[in-house]
């Protein structure tokens, strides 16, 4: 498919403004000093002409590439194509690496890291001679990072997703990274594959440079950035390795110069409608449930209101349109041939009230503009909303006395519906390496009745909120043939994950959340219809067990780690710093 890079109408005739490197140049009104000397200086010690970059838009390129990142080893390249679409359009291209958040290997979690690449991409562009930006990531926590930075920063930029690996293989079947990881494993845990088996399913799994390609939170994320309107429609689903996806990287560079020359900034398109059309976008790809701590987040940046409620009532009336792993059948690589986004967003935008299709983008023009000759070419990949794989999105907030601030299910990946009203007694387990070390032990007595809770793991307690939601199910349970318990905890999950599995418990267990309180044999009742979450213990006992409940000790005595924990804030507000989330006016650098 085709990348659209203009509006369908012509975009007013670009005015000259000045620009914000002039003043470290010496040019124009801001005239010349001696620090401007000692810039140029510098500059021509790079090796370029004077011609090569006075007078010119300046963009920063912020590359997350780096040698431990599979889902960005290929950025490094897509960046010389960004770079010559930047020149192509009369621009200077400055390459910044910034710090690379590898859902794979980053440990505890790059969910603790999440706000650090953002304060980095925000006072790089801050503190250097940059107009505007292109923002190069596409792992799970990349993309919110360097769109929050961007925000706050306020520079005209483009994103540019690092887009899926290619389709996974294993004895002819087709894989999905993530999701079949963990089925895999537990037909492993089970005897019913051996260890070569498994050894070569580990194989097909991942084949090439690029990210997930699942809906788990890489494709969730970059297709929100799309529908956002700060990625070139079209643009987060083409393949890394496609041919397509270098044409895509130079159109963005352009566009990057041309929104410096208009004037345009990100958050003209951080709208308010953009949010509710991202929130609505989500529920109709079956989307991650990470997507809503980061939506809340990116929203807090741009000055936008969004809660839990929002995405609930948002989730109610949105059809499931595409037909994609985990709770689907296929992959990002067939979503990219069956007409992408803008496909499935031309089929959303006939249910009534679900888009705001006026918007802006950084393309030029509106939403409804670029979606007027979108096609579907698939249509069991991306369904119409007449005939949609499920006629609500999915995902469900839960509220109750054991989250009241608020917990979510991504219902439609549950294993076995009839578990979505249950009530079962808890097995509780206070930390993941408990968990991992006693969960195939028969004397904890966990049955399909029980409900397997996990604490410790939220944003402090953790710490970062790792991916540990998807709590494993004891061995003899795989043996028996059960494949889902409902799950409870205070973590995420990956977006590749599926289960009943109630996430994002807050407040969380750490700060003293009602999931402190609960103890091995409580019954808890789930009831996803009723979108409720009861410990069901009177309330004069559970007030004699928070008077005895103790905050546990700090994990971190200093650095980053310090500055984490007194900032951070709870899964239903984003898990931004406290001090980044507030709006304010930072001052401009003085380059004299």
């Amino acid at each position: 498919m085709a990348v659209l890079t203009s509006s369908r109408t012509p975009s007013p005739e670009p005015q000259p403004r000045p620009l914000r490197s002039a003043a470290w140049f010496g040019e124009g009104d801001v005239g010349d000093h001696m620090r401007a000397f000692s810039h140029r200086s510098r500059v021509s010690q790079l090796g370029y002409l004077p011609e090569e970059y006075l007078g010119k838009p300046v963009i920063a390129i912020l590359n997350t590439w780096s040698d431990i990142n599979p889902c960005h080893m290929h950025l490094r390249e897509r960046a010389e194509q960004v770079k010559r679409g930047i020149w192509q359009a009369g621009g200077f291209p400055l390459e910044f690496p910034v710090s690379t958040l590898s859902e794979t290997f980053q440990k505890p979690t790059p969910m603790l890291y999440r706000n650090l690449l953002a304060m980095e991409a925000e006072e790089l562009l801050r503190s250097y001679p940059v107009d505007g930006a292109v923002l190069m990531g596409g792992c799970d926590k990349t993309t919110p990072a360097l769109l929050m930075g961007a925000a706050s920063a306020d520079l005209p930029a483009v994103f540019v997703p690092a887009g899926p690996m290619l389709r996974g293989n294993y004895r002819g079947t087709t894989l999905g990274s993530g999701t079949d990881l963990f089925g895999y494993w537990d037909e492993h845990r089970a005897g019913r594959i051996d260890d070569c088996e498994l050894a070569e399913v580990g194989r097909g799994l991942a084949r090439s440079p690029g990210h997930c390609m699942t809906m788990g939170t890489a494709s969730t994320m970059t297709s929100i950035a799309e529908v956002l309107g700060v990625a070139l429609p079209g643009s987060a689903s083409i393949p890394a390795v496609d041919s397509a996806h270098h044409r895509m990287a130079a159109a963005a560079g352009i566009r990057a110069v041309e929104l410096v020359r208009e004037g345009r900034t990100i958050r003209d398109y951080l709208t308010a409608e953009a949010f509710h059309d991202a929130a609505a976008t989500v529920f109709a790809l079956g989307g991650s449930t990470n997507a809503l701590i980061h939506l809340i987040a990116m929203a807090g940046r741009a000055g936008v209101e969004l809660d839990l409620d929002d995405f609930d009532a948002i989730s109610r009336r949105v059809p499931v349109l595409a037909d994609l792993r985990p709770s689907g059948r296929y992959l990002m690589e067939d979503f990219y041939f069956a007409g992408g986004l803008p496909a499935l967003l031309s089929q959303l935008a006939k249910a009534p009230g679900a888009l705001h299709p006026d918007r802006p983008t950084v393309a030029g023009g509106t939403l409804a503009e670029h979606l007027a000759e979108a096609k579907v070419h698939n249509p069991d990949v991306i369904r119409s909303v007449d005939e949609p794989c499920d006629r609500e999105g999915g995902l469900a907030v839960l509220r109750g006395n054991l989250a009241p601030d608020g917990a979510v299910i991504k219902y439609i990946a549950s294993r076995n519906p009839g578990l979505l009203k249950h009530t079962g007694p808890a097995v509780v387990f206070d930390s993941y390496r408990e968990l991992r070390e006693n969960i195939d032990d028969p004397a904890y007595g966990i049955t399909p009745q029980t409900v397997l809770v996990l604490r410790g793991a939220g944003p402090i307690g953790g710490p970062g909120m790792p991916e540990y939601g998807q709590l494993p199910i004891p061995r003899y349970l795989l043996e028996a043939g059960v494949t889902d318990l409902v799950r409870i905890s205070d973590a995420r999950m990956s977006g590749t994950s599926y289960g009943t599995c109630v996430l994002h418990v807050a407040p969380e267990s750490h700060v003293g959340g009602p999931l402190a309180l609960v103890r091995t044999g409580d019954p808890i009742s789930l009831d996803v219809a009723a979108r409720t979450l009861t410990l069901d213990v009177p309330e004069q006992e559970l007030e004699r067990r928070r008077a005895a409940w103790r905050r546990p000790e700090p994990r971190f005595e200093r650095g980053y780690g310090a500055l984490y924990q007194q900032h951070i804030t709870q899964a239903n507000q984003g898990c931004d710093f406290d001090f980044l989330a507030r709006q304010g006016h930072n001052p401009q650098p003085d380059p004299h």
